[in-house]
């Protein structure tokens, strides 16, 4: 167990490698999802506000440069002290375009002063081989992430969110990936419709099998504006409660391996379309509640891994 955290974080991990503090700017390349453009569908995830959880610098109307530039100043005008920044390209989906567009706008970003890596999240089914060979050629010059949306590992549930991909695309991008040398980060999302707290720790059991580098967890959230919203305004969608969230997070901590690395545990949502949980609004409660359930358990990361 580490001395610092009862589970190993995004931000020690970037600490330690880079020598102090890291911060993200969110970045919009321009790119589409095949679940909303017609190829897969043109309907999106149930839960999904298109550009709802981008930040405040991701303006398509800017060039990649100027929105980096204008993160950089952002964070440094509130702290002045931070000098180093990941690029993370989150707006749809980031592998979704030519190889050549790809390259160029990665390039762009990694050419700006004080931009120290990359992280680039996208959809599993988004990947071929000369994608995996771009990225890999990146991650053997400069700190990347590959950002995979799985969300769960039960297909039952993907195809009830519209997800558009099976659990084994994901697998097979995943291998793919870190046959290259690439850190995987897997999105998940706890309680979808129909899900219980078997089947989420039935994803974390397969992630750890298949030792992803990282591993972000998300809460679902209401948005207004989602299909999701709808089901759920006619009193059909389970939400837990936020000591049930935290305990469940807490067990899938305890399966996953000690050396992945925890993105996050919770997510964010603009607290103007928030609709419930009524609890999710206060992210940095539900980090603290984690952290008190670990302590109240006499746990950590790893404790249960390989026991599921």
């Amino acid at each position: 167990m580490p001395a610092r955290s009862r589970y190993r974080t995004i931000n020690e991990t970037l600490r330690a490698h880079f020598g102090e503090k890291v911060s993200k700017i969110s970045v919009d390349g321009g790119m589409s999802c095949p679940n909303l453009d017609g190829t897969i569908s043109s309907e999106g995830c149930i839960y999904c506000l298109n550009g709802s959880h981008y930040g405040k610098n991701s303006i398509r109307a800017l060039s990649v440069r100027e929105q980096i530039l204008n993160g950089i100043d952002y964070i440094r005008n509130v702290k002045p002290e931070m000098n180093k920044f990941i690029a993370y390209f989150q707006a749809y989906s980031n592998t979704y375009a030519d190889t050549d567009y790809l390259k160029k706008i990665y390039e762009e970003a990694l050419s700006i002063d004080r931009i120290v890596g990359l992280s680039i999240a996208t959809r599993p089914d988004c990947l071929d081989k000369e994608k995996i060979e771009l990225l890999k050629t990146i991650s053997q010059k400069k700190y990347l992430w590959l950002e995979l949306g799985l969300e769960s590992m039960h297909n039952k549930t993907l195809t009830a969110i519209n997800r558009g991909h099976t659990f084994e695309t994901f697998r097979e991008a995943v291998i793919m990936a870190q046959e290259a040398g690439i850190q995987v980060c897997a999105h998940t999302i706890l309680y979808l419709p129909g899900e219980k707290r078997k089947d989420i720790l039935q994803t974390a059991a397969a992630l750890a099998e298949l030792r992803v580098e990282g591993v972000k967890l998300h809460h679902l959230h209401i948005l207004k504006g989602t299909k999701l919203y709808n089901t759920h305004q006619s009193g059909n969608v389970f939400l837990p409660t936020l000591q049930e969230y935290v305990q469940t997070v807490v067990d899938f901590i305890e399966y996953l391996p000690p050396d992945t690395v925890i993105h996050r545990v919770a997510g964010d949502a603009p607290k103007e379309l928030l609709v419930a949980p009524d609890w999710s609004g206060n992210k940095l409660r539900i980090i603290n509640e984690v952290k008190k359930e670990l302590k109240s358990r006499g746990s950590y990361q790893g404790k249960r891994y390989g026991a599921y």
